[in-house]
């Protein structure tokens, strides 16, 4: 197979920060599209996988996951792109295809396990995948999405990871006019949440521990905000249909649980490290669901992105260069972004 050299940024180590280092692409196949990538998100994914937090991870790593770019070459069996269009990555580059999963469209349970974007056995090169995080990338057509016109770009990029995270379960738990739709947490997740549910027709409350992000919330159109740490502003919220809990750190889920209406759901989609206790009677009581979700297969993704241009939704986005990229993973340890880091990637060959 034919490869070429590129630069990206990476780490050989969990405790060395990212640096510049350079990388081997395929040269496109008959069914692939390579992409110069403008704009990649950070994910508090890349951070862990990055740092070994979360175990298993293959070194040298190339993170990033949420990934915009223009079409620069492509297979001499692709038929839905041509050089030049704009185009995204988000985390699934592969998957068996063959299982019930994949060919009901949710690659993201492909039961041998898809191919991530980046960590993951290259099935094309060997070795292991590498992500955004470089000059450009090269995907199999059908792994690659259409960016719709009229987006900002830069913006755009977190739709491909937080967009999908939580379009999924809000899609899935049916979310509409009617519906009391609660989101814990205001951050890179939960603030797409927010305007994502309200485009869908929603009652939307937001749940959040910080006084200082109310104004943002309603900003974002919530239609009420609570302080999670007021036990009575907390009391008073009931009868919701579903929760959508964005929050990785340790939080008591059983405050939320209780909220539910019959056949309510608490839907998680964010990572706490430690394990999660609930209570059986706050389940029993009400015929009440506790959940999980995990972003999205391709046509929903696509789906996704689609939806968001119909409503003018992209996220809330400090741009940054990619020699900025270290500083960005200590400040997003301490919540200290504003809602997601997104790196123009011009910089990287500065």
């Amino acid at each position: 197979m034919e490869t070429k050299t590129i630069k990206a940024f990476g780490t050989e180590a969990a405790d060395k920060p990212l640096h510049s280092l350079q990388i081997n692409r395929r040269v496109p196949e008959p069914h692939d599209v390579e992409i110069e990538i403008l704009y990649c998100g950070i994910c508090h994914s890349d951070l862990h996988a990055s740092r070994d937090e979360w175990g298993g991870t293959k070194y040298p790593i190339v993170p990033g996951h949420e990934i915009v770019g223009r079409v620069t070459n492509v297979g001499n069996h692709v038929t839905k792109f041509k050089v030049g269009d704009i185009a995204a990555i988000g985390c699934i580059v592969d998957s068996c295809r063959e299982c019930d999963y994949c060919k009901e469209g949710m690659e993201q349970f492909c039961e041998p396990g898809n191919t991530i974007v980046f960590g993951s056995r290259d099935k094309n090169m060997g070795g292991y995948t590498f992500g955004g995080f470089s000059e450009s990338i090269v995907a199999d057509e059908n792994y690659v999405l259409h960016v719709p016109a009229g987006l900002d770009l830069a913006a755009a990029a977190p739709l491909l990871c937080a967009g999908i995270t939580v379009y999924s379960p809000l899609k899935h738990w049916k979310t509409g006019p009617g519906k009391k739709i609660g989101i814990i947490g205001i951050g890179g997740l939960g603030h797409l949440a927010i305007k994502i549910a309200k485009a869908m027709g929603a009652h939307v409350i937001v749940f959040t521990t910080s006084i200082s992000k109310a104004e943002d919330a309603e900003r974002l159109g919530a239609d009420e905000v609570v302080l999670s740490t007021d036990a009575r502003q907390m009391k008073k919220q009931s009868k919701l249909d579903m929760i959508l809990d964005t929050v990785s750190a340790n939080h008591n889920v059983n405050d939320y649980l209780k909220m539910l209406k019959v056949d309510g759901s608490l839907v998680l989609v964010g990572l706490p490290v430690d394990d999660i206790s609930v209570e059986a009677f706050k389940l029993v009581k009400g015929r009440k669901s506790f959940s999980g979700s995990n972003i999205g297969g391709i046509a929903e993704t696509q789906e996704m992105l689609d939806f968001c241009a119909a409503h003018n939704i992209t996220a809330e986005i400090e741009m940054i260069t990619m020699q900025q990229i270290n500083e960005a993973y200590d400040r997003m340890e301490k919540g200290d972004v504003r809602y997601r880091f997104v790196i123009d990637m011009a910089t990287l060959k500065n």
